[in-house]
């Protein structure tokens, strides 16, 4: 089993006054996640800290008895989990001066051994470095995606698209929620990075690639996203979390190793 090290670091950015992200990991459950708030001060960041706060224990308690995440039982009590926290945000919202329609989204990475679980909702996105290649592993919940995949705007024109930030899928969304999740194998190696867009938007894929695959610790990985992000405008919240699985395996269960971390940086 890969030894796993990790590191998360959050900055408000150069435009903003004020931090709506937030991240967290529990390396005793294996889970890693980032949330970007929605709904301006406070509500975006409170939106965010309920997710982070919140959603571990329902996690641990929707999941207990779970060993295999392979199994079509664990994804569903992921999804359930998802679903269960955006009611709870929705319904303790209305009516709420300053409150009513606040939202986050929502990416997170389950480990137990060599399996994985990413799920999300909303345009936060987790990627996996394998073998020098950056690949994607989150199809953005939003109106420019869904421009994109019918083809009525081209990938040049969605970063300055005029429903640029909009969602179709976020924690305390109007209607039926609809988290989405996928199961992933790891291999010694393996890198996971969760991130909010404030990075993906200043920070093409290629940039990323090159920073996340340097032999650097997670944190100064983390430290280099969110500097590359600010140099490009930092025109939103940035926060970067990177999981690391080593290059030999050791045996028994996946462990984790606490690298020094910060909530803000």
């Amino acid at each position: 089993m890969p030894r796993i090290t990790y590191a998360g670091l959050t900055h408000q950015g150069r435009v903003r006054t004020q931090n709506e992200d937030r991240w967290t990991a529990d390396p005793d459950q294996g889970l890693f996640i980032v949330s970007d708030g929605m709904g301006g001060q406070p509500a975006g960041a409170l939106a965010a800290r309920i997710v982070v706060e919140t959603l571990p224990a329902l996690l641990r308690a929707q999941m207990q008895g779970i060993d295999d995440l392979t199994t079509p039982d664990a994804t569903h009590r992921l999804l359930t989990a998802l679903a269960t926290l955006s009611e709870q945000v929705r319904r303790g919202s209305q009516g709420q001066p300053g409150l009513d329609g606040m939202g986050a989204t929502v990416v997170l990475a389950l480990l137990h051994g060599t399996q994985a679980l990413i799920a999300h909702m909303g345009d936060s996105r987790a990627y996996l470095l394998r073998h020098g290649c950056l690949e994607q592993l989150t199809t953005d919940h939003s109106l420019v995606q869904l421009l994109l995949d019918c083809g009525e705007i081209a990938p040049d024109d969605a970063a300055h698209h005029p429903a640029h930030g909009q969602l179709t899928r976020y924690i305390g969304m109007p209607g039926e929620p609809l988290p989405e999740a996928r199961l992933l194998a790891l291999c010694p190696g393996d890198r996971l990075l969760l991130c909010s867009d404030g990075l993906t938007g200043m920070v093409c894929d290629a940039a990323l690639l090159a920073l996340v695959q340097k032999r650097l610790t997670p944190r100064i990985v983390c430290q280099r996203l969110i500097a590359a992000a600010n140099a490009a405008g930092g025109t939103d919240n940035i926060t970067a979390l990177l999981v690391s699985m080593s290059r030999h395996a050791v045996r028994g269960c996946a462990r984790v190793t606490r690298c020094a971390s910060s909530q803000l940086y």
